[in-house]
């Protein structure tokens, strides 16, 4: 996950590595910050230079899954089925959170698929948070791991 912010309230970062210490064996999630632009309300130069530090660290076969709220909302058994999926093809995936400013065009038009939590807008340590807990939702669905108690999707299904 690559997040721009570097500095987050402790329970962000207790939290993030609490869902990511439980997550299954073969499921791994890591956070990597990227510095935001100075004066974090920099528009559209500011958000160029964060796509800069963004698109850097973007290898070039990675999946590259972006929180806009354009983006598709999904389930939560949809979105452990999409994980399936892009498991299966072999390549990383990397799921990409903007600053304040939102995300430059650059880094929308390199996405390999938009999600959107909701329509509502959150703080960015939160959407950190949601991200670290629907990862690991959507790993132990596809487990079969009973902490995910909706409808559900079986093992190996698809939503």
């Amino acid at each position: 996950m690559l997040a721009v912010g570097t500095r987050q309230p402790r329970w962000v970062n207790e939290v993030f590595s609490d869902y990511v210490r439980r997550l299954p064996r073969g499921a791994g999630l890591i956070l990597e910050p990227v510095a935001p632009a100075p004066g974090t309300a920099g528009g559209r130069r500011g958000r160029a230079a964060e796509a800069a530090r963004l698109l850097g660290r973007i290898g070039v076969r990675e999946r590259v899954v972006v929180l806009d709220p354009a983006g598709q909302a999904l389930s939560t058994e949809r979105f452990a089925a999409k994980l399936g999926e892009w498991r299966m093809d072999g390549r990383d995936v990397t799921f990409v959170i903007g600053g304040p400013s939102g995300l430059d065009d650059t880094v929308l038009a390199r996405a390999d698929f938009t999600w959107s939590l909701s329509p509502l807008t959150f703080p960015h340590g939160l959407v950190r948070v949601l991200v670290a807990e629907q990862f690991y939702r959507a790993s132990t669905i596809l487990a079969g791991h009973p902490y995910h108690r909706g409808a559900g999707v079986a093992k190996g299904a698809r939503a």
